[in-house]
C-alpha cells in the first residue's frame, strides 16, 4: 500500500479542527515534501521524522514522499504532526498493519531517538475529538505523548493511550503479544487541594479585608488605593483563596486555556489562576494575539484574578482594552487571515498609589504633589475604565501598635465559608453570581427597600453617577446582603456599597 490516510488536530483558538494527514510514497527521485500550509515547526518535522524512524531500526523508504495535512487552507504549527506523519511513512511502506488506523487520532512532538515529548492544547484537542464522537457516534481512541496524558484524562469521556515513544505506537499496532499494547489511561483518583497564601498573616486593614470578601462573594472587580508599603499587593495574593470553589466545569474551561500555552499542571486542578502582569506589558500580551492568536493575560486568568499592580503605570491604551472583556467575558483576536476566540470570565483586582509620590493623605505629612500632579496621575485611569470597576478601596497606612503586634486576623478559611455560603444563595435564588445579572434581572432580584431607595436617589445625584454604576451599585449591594443572609436590600447595605463607590477622583 502506498498511500496511508491518518487523523490529527490543528489549533485555532480555542477550538481544534481535525486534519488529515495523507502520506504517499511514489517512485522517483527520494524527496519529502508536506503540503496543506504548515509553518516552519511542521517543515522541519522531515529532519525529526528520519531521524527517528532509523533510530528506532525502521526502514525510511527511498521513493519520493509526499505528506498533505488537509484542509489545506488550515494554518498547521508546532510538532503535533510528527508523531502521525511517521506512522502514515510507516504504514504507506508496509512495515506496521495500517487496518485500525482509523479508529485512532494521534498527536505528538517526536525527538531525535524517537522519543515522544510534551505538546500544547492537549486538552483543547480531547475536546474536540469527544465532541466529534457525539456526532458521528464513533468512538476514537486518542495516542498521545504520555506526559500530556493526565491534562487530555480531564475530560471523562475521553479514551486515552499515552506512548513514551514511537516504537511503543508501532508495536501497539503491529499487536505481536498483549503485553505491547498500549494501556488505557486512567484519570487520578486523588489530587491536590488548591493552596494559596492566608489572609490571616494580614495585619489590620479589616475595611479592605471586608471589601474583598464581598468581592469575592458576589464575584465584583475591586481597586486598592493607599500608600506603599500598606498591604495591597499582599492582600491581592490571598484574594484566590476566598473565592468561591470551582465547579468541574469551570477548571475544565480554565484549565483548556492554559494547556494552549503549555502552562497548566494537574497539580494547578481547581486551583483559581492568579495573574499579575507587569505594568510594561503590551496591549498584545493582556489580551492575546500574534501571527498564531494566543490567549494573553485575561483570558489566562479566566475564573480566576488578574491582578494589575500600579495600575496608572500601564499604558492607557493597555488598559482601555480591558472595557470589552470586563463586561463581555469573551476575547476575539481578529487578524487578516484568521480570527481566533478566546474566554476572558476574570476578576479584576487592581492596586495604585494616590499620586505619584504615593504619600498624598498620609498621616506622615510627605506628600508634595501639588493637586493638578494629582489630578493628571488619576486621570491615567479613564473614566469609562473606572465605572466598570465596582469597588473602590482606601488601604490606609497601619499604626505603628498594629503593625508590632502579631497578626490575628480571620484566615481565608473562615472568609471562604461565608462567601460559599452567600454564593450558593446567589445560585439558588438566580443560577448566577450577582455580577452577571442583567438589567431585567436586577429589577427582578435587586429591589431595595423604601429608606434605600432615598439614600440611592442622593447618592446618585451628590455622586453623578451613570446607569452603570447605579446598576453595579445595586449588585454589590445584593450580594452585601447575601453576605447577611437576607433576602431583601436594606439600607444599610445600600449604604455600605455605596461606601465601596466613591469616584477616586473625588477623594
Amino acid at each position: 500500500m502506498s498511500l496511508a490516510v491518518l487523523k490529527s488536530r490543528a489549533l485555532n483558538g480555542m477550538t481544534a479542527p481535525q486534519v488529515t494527514v495523507e502520506v504517499h510514497l511514489a517512485n522517483g527521485l527520494p524527496s519529502f515534501t508536506i503540503v496543506g500550509l504548515p509553518e516552519t515547526e511542521v517543515k522541519e518535522s522531515k529532519d525529526r521524522v528520519r531521524a527517528a524512524l532509523q533510530n528506532a531500526r525502521f526502514e525510511f523508504p527511498a521513493k519520493r514522499i509526499t505528506v498533505n495535512l488537509a484542509p489545506a487552507d488550515l494554518p498547521k504549527e508546532s510538532g503535533r504532526f510528527d508523531l502521525p506523519i511517521a506512522l502514515g511513512i510507516l504504514a504507506a511502506s508496509g512495515q506496521i498493519p495500517a487496518d485500525t488506523l482509523d479508529q485512532y487520532e494521534f498527536a505528538g512532538e517526536l525527538s531525535l531517538s524517537g522519543e515522544l515529548r510534551p505538546i500544547r492544547g492537549a486538552l483543547a484537542m480531547t475536546f474536540a475529538i469527544c465532541k466529534t464522537d457525539q456526532h458521528t457516534q464513533r468512538q476514537a481512541a486518542f495516542i498521545l505523548p504520555r506526559a500530556n496524558a493526565d491534562e487530555a484524562a480531564l475530560v471523562s469521556d475521553a479514551t486515552i493511550y499515552p506512548a513514551d515513544s514511537l516504537l511503543q505506537v508501532c508495536a501497539h499496532f503491529a499487536g505481536l503479544a498483549d503485553d505491547s499494547k498500549l494501556c488505557r489511561h486512567r484519570p487520578a483518583s486523588q489530587r491536590m487541594l488548591p493552596q494559596y497564601p492566608d489572609f490571616s498573616e494580614v495585619k489590620g486593614q479589616l475595611q479592605a479585608k471586608r471589601a474583598l470578601e464581598v468581592a469575592a462573594a458576589g464575584g465584583h472587580s475591586a481597586l486598592l488605593i493607599g500608600p506603599p508599603g500598606t498591604g495591597k499587593s499582599m492582600l491581592a495574593a490571598r484574594f484566590p483563596g476566598i473565592l468561591p470553589a470551582m465547579t468541574d466545569q469551570e477548571a475544565l474551561e480554565s484549565a483548556a486555556v492554559q494547556s494552549l500555552t503549555s502552562g497548566f499542571s494537574i497539580l494547578n486542578w481547581k486551583a483559581r489562576p492568579y495573574r499579575a502582569p507587569h505594568h510594561t506589558a503590551s496591549a498584545v500580551a493582556l489580551v492575546g494575539g500574534g501571527g498564531t492568536p494566543r490567549p494573553g493575560e485575561i483570558s489566562l486568568a479566566h475564573r480566576g484574578v488578574l491582578f494589575l499592580d500600579e495600575l496608572p503605570e500601564f499604558d492607557r491604551k493597555v488598559l482601555e482594552v480591558l472595557r470589552e472583556p470586563l463586561e463581555s467575558g469573551r476575547i476575539t483576536i481578529s487578524r487578516a487571515a484568521r480570527q481566533a476566540d478566546f474566554p476572558a470570565r476574570f476578576q479584576l483586582i487592581a492596586a495604585m498609589n494616590p499620586c505619584p509620590c504615593g504619600y498624598f493623605g498620609h498621616s506622615n505629612g510627605k506628600c508634595r504633589c501639588t493637586p493638578d500632579v494629582i489630578s493628571r496621575y488619576q486621570g491615567k485611569i479613564s473614566g469609562p475604565l473606572l465605572d466598570r470597576i465596582d469597588l473602590q478601596i482606601q488601604v490606609g497606612a497601619l499604626p505603628q501598635e498594629d503593625l508590632l503586634r502579631q497578626a490575628d486576623g480571620e484566615s481565608s478559611a473562615e472568609i471562604h465559608a461565608r462567601t460559599e455560603a452567600a454564593f450558593t444563595r446567589q445560585l439558588q435564588r438566580q443560577d448566577k453570581a450577582n455580577y452577571l445579572l442583567t438589567t431585567s434581572e436586577i429589577d427582578q432580584y435587586c429591589q431595595p427597600d423604601a429608606a434605600a431607595v432615598q439614600l440611592l436617589r442622593n447618592a446618585m445625584t451628590r455622586l453623578n453617577w451613570s446607569a452603570r454604576a447605579y446598576h453595579r451599585v445595586l449588585k454589590v449591594a445584593r450580594t452585601i446582603a447575601d453576605l447577611a443572609a437576607q433576602e431583601h436590600i436594606g439600607s444599610a447595605h445600600v449604604a455600605e456599597a455605596i461606601q465601596y463607590r466613591r469616584a477616586l477622583r473625588e477623594q
